[in-house]
């Protein structure tokens, strides 16, 4: 139901999107500085080769436009920036697919070494359509404009990259989007040319089978394994150079729901001395206590959203003594009950 985070504080992304969305604001009479404001970066850091970036950049420049811009579709516009030249050695692997199968599961398994801002989590034959199932990196409430905006940006983003690789004939079946229709919602007929559903419980791009069987755009067997080893390379370099931080969640993800560790528990199971632990936090601006408070919350929203259990049952399920505990709690992360949250 739930996927970790990716290490918000690793500079190792390229910054294309980031430029992707700068450049499409400075269209709209947005200056460049002040989409950047609190990033760190400046417009001339997008233009460098050397320039590697993080989730925590990427939230802070995403956050300022969903504020700033002007006109509701620049995430919709921004996305269309994003051509297959824009993704390097992934974007070369997708080309050189020996099938279309193959791009699938290589575009789905390796999505992730782009720093995307909603990912492609899966795709499944359903049919005679296929499905791709995407989770959104930013934020965790489909209630939140953020969430909105990241998932309009990588739709729109995966349709253009479809198109380079398969041409102006590529189309979407259908997508599914899990928050409620914004107020621009009649935009996104035209935009995508296909039927959209809102308040859906996944966020899924469905396509026809034609673009799920056949050979690559251009198949290059060789090519496309020596790509794959590259990608492969660099997800294991994430995983091991990820923060303390991303250790600890995921630690807890693994746990929870049966087990709720206490810091000491936790950093037994790390071997490392408790203080090492809250030592090592800290220096990533974090504390164990702010981690477990966000897994619970994330977790809670997931059920709310997709399941019927009652308030008692995720109360007790997140580790709280009683359901006015995690009532207190919720309304504190969201400004609504759960009652509230689930019928809004």
């Amino acid at each position: 139901m739930y996927r970790s985070l990716p290490d918000f504080e690793q500079r190792i992304y390229t910054p294309q999107r980031i430029a992707a969305i700068v450049d499409t604001l400075a269209d709209d009479g947005v200056a460049p500085a002040d989409v950047l404001a609190g990033s760190g970066l400046d417009a001339a850091a997008l233009r460098s080769t050397d320039a590697r970036i993080s989730y925590r950049q990427v939230a802070a420049v995403f956050g300022n436009a969903v504020r700033l811009a002007p006109d509701p579709t620049a995430a919709l516009r921004a996305g269309t920036r994003m051509h297959l030249t824009a993704y390097g050695m992934y974007g070369y692997g997708l080309l050189s697919s020996p099938t279309r199968e193959q791009m699938n599961a290589f575009l789905v398994k390796y999505n992730s070494v782009m720093g995307p801002v909603a990912s492609p989590i899966s795709f499944n034959r359903d049919g005679h359509v296929g499905v791709y199932r995407y989770e959104v990196l930013l934020s965790h409430d489909p209630r939140d404009a953020l969430f909105r905006f990241a998932l309009e940006f990588a739709f729109s983003a995966h349709l253009t990259m479809s198109r380079d690789l398969w041409g102006d004939a590529f189309a979407f079946e259908s997508l599914h989007m899990s928050y409620p229709a914004p107020a621009h919602a009649d935009v996104y007929a035209d935009f995508f040319e296909c039927p959209i559903e809102f308040g859906r419980p996944n966020n899924e791009i469905v396509v026809g089978a034609q673009w799920a069987e056949g050979s690559g755009s251009m198949p290059d067997p060789i090519t496309h394994a020596v790509v794959g080893e590259m990608c492969q390379s660099v997800l294991s370099e994430l995983e091991e150079t990820a923060g303390m931080a991303t250790t600890v969640r995921r630690a807890l993800i693994e746990q929870m729901p049966w087990r709720y560790p206490d810091i000491e528990s936790m950093a037994s199971k790390l071997s490392m001395h408790p203080r090492t632990l809250r030592r090592k936090l800290e220096a990533e601006g974090t504390t164990y206590r702010d981690i477990l408070a966000d897994v619970r919350r994330r977790l809670a929203v997931e059920y709310l959203r997709k399941t019927r259990m009652t308030t008692e049952e995720i109360a007790s399920r997140l580790g709280y003594s009683d359901a006015a505990n995690f009532r207190h709690a919720f309304a504190r992360w969201t400004g609504k009950s759960p009652s509230e949250y689930r019928v809004g």
